[in-house]
Order: C-alpha cells, then sequence, then structure tokens
C-alpha cells in the first residue's frame, strides 16, 4: 500500500472513532525526516490547541496554552501494541467522567480501533498519559483528558477524549 493510501485510510478509521466535542483525532503523515517522540509530540500539542480554541470547550480552556513539546513528551507512558486496539476503543467510546455512558457504540469503536492499530501494524510505537502503573493520568488540559497515540515512523495517529464535570 501506497503512504497515500495508508494516510487516507488512518484518516478514515480515525474519523470514524471522533465524536462531536468529546473525542477528537488527528491522523495522517509525518513530513520531517526520521520522526521520533518530539514530532509526535508536536502533532499531540497541535491537536491541544485545535480542542482550547473550539467553541465547546473554550470557556473551560480561557487562558490555556497546550504543553511544550518537552513537557508532552514527560507525560507520555509506552503502551504496548498488542493493548493499542481495546485502548484506543476505551478513548473514543467510553465517557471519562460517567463509564457507564458509551460515545460510540462498542463494536464500531472496537472495529475502527483494530483498522487503525493494524495500519500502522505491529511495530508501531504507542503512547498514553496514563501512567499504568498507579492508573493515574499525566493530564494534558486543566480538564479530564484521556490520550492515545500511535506511530510507525511515517504516520501517526491521535486520539483524545475531553471531559468536564
Amino acid at each position: 500500500m501506497t503512504f497515500i493510501g495508508v494516510s487516507t485510510e488512518l484518516e478514515a478509521g480515525m474519523a470514524e472513532l471522533s465524536t462531536p466535542v468529546r473525542v477528537y483525532v488527528a491522523a495522517g503523515r509525518f513530513t520531517e525526516p526520521d520522526p521520533d517522540l518530539p514530532e509526535l509530540a508536536g502533532r499531540i500539542r497541535t491537536l491541544l490547541a485545535a480542542v482550547a480554541v473550539d467553541e465547546a470547550w473554550r470557556r473551560f480552556l480561557s487562558g490555556y496554552a497546550p504543553p511544550s513539546v518537552p513537557e508532552i513528551c514527560a507525560a507520555l507512558e509506552p503502551v504496548e501494541t498488542h493493548e493499542a486496539a481495546a485502548f484506543l476503543a476505551r478513548v473514543a467510546g467510553v465517557d471519562l467522567v460517567w463509564p457507564s455512558h458509551r460515545h460510540l457504540p462498542a463494536a464500531t469503536a472496537e472495529r475502527a480501533a483494530d483498522r487503525v492499530v493494524s495500519l500502522l501494524g505491529p511495530e508501531a510505537s504507542w503512547w498514553t498519559n496514563h501512567d499504568a502503573g498507579c492508573g493515574a493520568v499525566n493530564g494534558l488540559t486543566p480538564l479530564f483528558d484521556s490520550l492515545l497515540a500511535g506511530t510507525d515512523g511515517e504516520h501517526f495517529a491521535l486520539a483524545l477524549q475531553i471531559a468536564d464535570d
């Protein structure tokens, strides 16, 4: 598959995981040579900036500026590739504040998440702002947020759920 095909399919898969006002996504192909975690963090920062100017969240994020790339890198924890699809389906489908509420039907979220993880492949690197060891979240916003970011070194996929109680 050409890189244009992968990018297009990644964008389509991530769009299926997006929900208005709650789950924000981004996907594409890096333009930098040899992208690594800082370039992925730069894409995360861009997504955070888009949330901050969204009319639905602007009043909650007044004066907010996304963390710097080094701060985002420091907030990220690795996720095993075999756990990425289930994690992505949860970020997209299950509400952060009210876990009994779903943003997407489970089957829809799982199918789209499986496809995205498959497109990035078994050698992809996955990152989250969750500390699996203690269950804490390294918040990227002053609100509740949950992020999963993946890259195969050429393409990236990001999903961010944001919530306020």
